[in-house]
């Protein structure tokens, strides 16, 4: 199929995006990497009536760090991120999490922001901002706000993001020394959506955090204490509290079991990783 006809604005600098947003409302959309919308537009999934692209804005084409975080721009596409000099240093969940996302011809055209705007639960991208505690930053054309990752995705493919806003930038916490950093999934084929993601975060006190994609309508964490004893028993009742379902990849009974097996050999690595 092709997509239903629309307006193309091919925005060069912020403000013209964020106007030609306000005057589309409901019926504009955004588009930078387009692997997430092209194919919604071609099943006529998505009919905007304008679509703006963002791709020629120079300030949302920058990654910028400070001593605390990193902020990543709405045009910046996956494999710039991927390519960054200082991403193992300052980001070494996302760079375990990177070479799962899709192949590298998309992660060529695909965003960061992208992913994070399309929110399928399976993503590995939205899973490792909610699991650093990370946020989104908000543009319309007269405010700017900054949602916390864990609020702004509210279900299956839906976020905050409300008619005449698109995304400015993510933000994600750098490494924090004494803390252990670890990715796992299993899929079909390499490449494909996880069944089951998983990232751990170990801290020096020995607590930790294990977020779960693939399961439930959005990642899900469990906050683990020092030196659980009950680790197997937390983990199993984690796995169903995120209440799989059958599916055509998988048997809600398999995503359970790679909660439990998968989640306790993540956690396991994330505690050995501790510098």
């Amino acid at each position: 199929m092709k997509p239903a006809p629309f307006d193309l604005v091919v925005a060069t600098d912020l403000g013209e995006a964020l106007e030609a947003l306000h005057q589309g409302g409901t019926e504009a959309r955004v588009i930078a990497g387009g692997q997430s919308l092209v194919p919604m537009l071609n099943m006529r999934l998505a009919r905007p009536a304008t679509l703006i692209d963002i791709t020629r804005i120079p300030e949302l084409s920058r990654i910028e760090a400070t001593a605390d975080t990193v902020s990543v721009g709405a045009a910046v596409r996956q494999t710039t991120l991927e390519r960054w000099e200082d991403l193992a240093d300052r980001l070494p969940l996302v760079r375990a999490a990177l070479p799962w996302v899709g192949h590298t011809q998309l992660r060529n055209r695909g965003t960061v922001c992208g992913s994070v705007a399309h929110a399928d639960p399976s993503a590995e991208l939205p899973l490792c901002l909610i699991a650093l505690g990370g946020s989104v930053t908000l543009r319309r054309r007269r405010k700017t706000r900054q949602v916390a990752a864990r609020d702004f995705f509210q279900g299956m493919m839906s976020t905050d993001l409300a008619p005449g806003e698109m995304i400015a930038s993510v933000t994600f916490p750098t490494h924090r020394k004494g803390t252990g950093y670890a990715f796992r999934e299993v899929a079909r084929r390499h490449g494909d959506f996880a069944i089951v993601a998983c990232a751990a975060i170990a801290r020096h006190d020995g607590s930790a955090t294990l977020t779960v994609g693939g399961v439930a309508d959005t990642p899900r964490t469990l906050d683990l204490p020092a030196e659980a004893a009950d680790l197997d028993d937390r983990l199993n009742e984690f796995a169903w509290h995120l209440q799989a379902r059958d599916d055509l990849h998988a048997t809600a009974r398999y995503r359970r079991d790679l909660v439990r097996h998968l989640g306790r050999a993540t956690l396991k690595e994330a505690l050995s990783c501790r510098d």
